[in-house]
C-alpha cells in the first residue's frame, strides 16, 4: 500500500485530492489544523507548518495544496523522507512580478523563491519534485474571486465592471487540479518540472463573469461602465469598506491577457481539464478550512 503526507487536506484542492488517493488504495497521514475523525485509509493529523505532531518517519509522496511559501520552508528542514514531492504554487508568479502594486510583487517573489529552495531542497534530499501552478480556482466555494463575485452580485442584485473587460482568463475546477496533482506523482516526465495548469476554455473576463452571474438563482445582471464611473463606483464602496483590496493593478488586469499553455501537462500526464460551465452550487460559500 502506498503512502503519502497531504498538507491542506480539508481544503479546496487538498479534499478531492484525499478522495482521489483513498479511492486508488492509498494510505493518508492527512493534515489539517482543525480536528478530523480517522476513515478507512486516511489518518488524520493536526497542525500546520508551524508544528506537525505524529509525522511518520516516511511516505511515498508529500503533496502540499498550501501557501507554497511555507511549505517550501517547511519542507527544508523536515525529517521525514519521501520520494515525490507534488506542491502547487500559482501563476501569480508569473502574472504579478512586474505589477505596479508592491503587495503583488512581494507575492510573486515570495513564489519564485520558493520554487526554487522547494527543488534545491528536493534535489539535495534526493527526491523527485514537481510544481504545478493552477491558474484562475473555483469549484469548492472557498476561492476567492469568482466565488467572491457571486457573493457580491447576490448581495447587491447585480455586478458591475468597466467596458472592454476582455482580458482573457482561464478558470479552473478544483477537480481538475487533484486529478493533475494525482497523475503527476506517478508521471517520471514530471520529475524537477513545473507545470502551469490553465482551464480547458479560454474566454474573456466579462464573459466569464457573466456566465458566474447567469448561473446563480436567480440570475443577476451585469452593467458596464465607463472606466472613470467604474473608478469612482469602487472608491465609494471602499469608503463603505468593500472591496478594500481592488487594486486599480486588479482593475487594469481585467483587460490583459492571463493566457497559459496546458500543452506541457497534456503531454506529461494527461491533464485533460473541463470547459468553464459553472453552476450556482459551485459558489456557495463552504466554511472556510483553516489549513
Amino acid at each position: 500500500m502506498k503512502t503519502a503526507l497531504l498538507f491542506g487536506a480539508s481544503g479546496q484542492i487538498g479534499a478531492p485530492l484525499l478522495e482521489r488517493l483513498n479511492d486508488a488504495g492509498w494510505r493518508v497521514y492527512a493534515v489539517s489544523r482543525q480536528p478530523h475523525s480517522d476513515a478507512p485509509g486516511r489518518h488524520w493529523l493536526q497542525g500546520d507548518f508551524a508544528g506537525v505532531r505524529g509525522l511518520p518517519d516516511g511516505v511515498d509522496a508529500i503533496f502540499s495544496c498550501g501557501p507554497l511559501d511555507l511549505f517550501a520552508r517547511w519542507y527544508a528542514d523536515a525529517p521525514i523522507r519521501a520520494a515525490r514531492i507534488v506542491a502547487f504554487g500559482s501563476t501569480s508568479a508569473a502574472t504579478k512580478h512586474g505589477s505596479d502594486d508592491d503587495h503583488e510583487r512581494e507575492l510573486a517573489r515570495r513564489l519564485l523563491g520558493a520554487e526554487a529552495s522547494l527543488f534545491a531542497s528536493s534535489e539535495q534530499r534526493g527526491a523527485n519534485a514537481t510544481m504545478l501552478r493552477p491558474t484562475l480556482v473555483y469549484g469548492a466555494g472557498r476561492d476567492a474571486t469568482l466565488t467572491r463575485i457571486a457573493a457580491m452580485a447576490q448581495r447587491w442584485g447585480r455586478f458591475l465592471l468597466p467596458r472592454r473587460s476582455d482580458g482573457l482568463r482561464q478558470p479552473v475546477h478544483v477537480h481538475d487540479l487533484a486529478a493533475a496533482a494525482f497523475a503527476a506523482c506517478a508521471a517520471a516526465a514530471t520529475h524537477g518540472r513545473s507545470y502551469d495548469l490553465p482551464g480547458g476554455e479560454t474566454l474573456p473576463y466579462r464573459e466569464m463573469v457573466r456566465r458566474v452571474l447567469a448561473s446563480l438563482q436567480p440570475a443577476r445582471p451585469l452593467h458596464e461602465l465607463p472606466m472613470p464611473l467604474f473608478r469612482l463606483a469602487v472608491k465609494t464602496a471602499q469608503a463603505r469598506g468593500i472591496a478594500a483590496d481592488l487594486t486599480d493593478a486588479a482593475v487594469a488586469r481585467m483587460r490583459e491577457d492571463l493566457v497559459f499553455n496546458l500543452a506541457p501537462a497534456q503531454r506529461d500526464f494527461g491533464y485533460a481539464p473541463r470547459a468553464f460551465r459553472p453552476e450556482a452550487r459551485m459558489f456557495e460559500r463552504a466554511v472556510p478550512a483553516r489549513d
